[in-house]
Parts: structure tokens; sequence; C-alpha cells
């Protein structure tokens, strides 16, 4: 059976598009990216991953209940690349956080613009914003 190049050359684009339309996502599509919300609380776990790292602490919400929030950090090259590290922050870790609420507040996600600890003033902040 005799195959198309044209043909070859459409899967061959296909599967490289598809790809990369996979692996990433619409920030404004999850987050409410013109509202900024800030949270103190505890680190419960943090994985150190790509595509983003998480941050998931134990802080209140609105109504002043304890939730576990999960916070939607950098990649880990972007991470590695501006000095943090898989022990940057550890568990029981106090930190507080300010970030794009998710859409859906119920959920208690949120996009990380800071990520300050306190007890010894270390701090991140998001390079560029408008490029993630």
């Amino acid at each position: 059976m005799k195959r198309s190049p044209i043909l070859l050359l459409l899967v061959l684009v296909a599967l490289l598009c598809g790809g990369r339309a996979y692996a990433h996502h619409s920030f404004a599509s999850t987050y409410l990216e013109t509202e900024q919300l800030s949270i103190q609380g505890d680190v419960v776990q943090f994985v150190y991953r790509n595509p983003h790292a998480l941050v998931q602490i134990m802080a209140p919400d609105a109504n002043r209940q304890m939730q576990r929030w999960t916070v939607e950090w950098e990649g880990r090259g972007q991470l590695d690349h501006e000095g943090v590290t898989g022990m940057t922050l550890k568990v029981g870790d106090r930190v507080v956080i300010t970030g794009n609420p998710g859409r859906n507040a119920a959920d208690h996600w949120l996009r990380a613009q800071t990520i300050v600890r306190p007890r010894d003033g270390w701090k991140w902040t998001v390079a560029t914003p408008s490029m993630r």
C-alpha cells in the first residue's frame, strides 16, 4: 500500500501540535487573574515537580474555617533558576501566600504570586506574571 507524503506530514504535524496543546492550560480559565487573595497557614505538603509545583497549606477561608488550600506555583525548571529547591519549603513552615484565587471558591485553589516565610524572611515573587 502506497502512503501519501502529505498524509504522513499531516499526521506528524498533528502529533507535534497536539502534544503542546495538551501540555499547557490557560490560567485565565482556572483562576480569577484580576483578583488577589492572601492566605496564611502551615505547609502540609510541598510537591516539587513539573509542570507546576504545588504547595498545600492549612489556612482559614473567608468564614474563618480551616481549609486545605492547594497553591499552584511555577514549574520545577523555572523555580530551579530562581534558587528554589525541593527543600525550600518544609511541612510545618508558616507561610503567607498571595495570588489569584480559583474560579470555584469551594475548591480552595490559588495561583501563587508571592510566597513569604516570616520566620526567616525568605520571599519568592513571580518574576513576570504576564509571561505565565
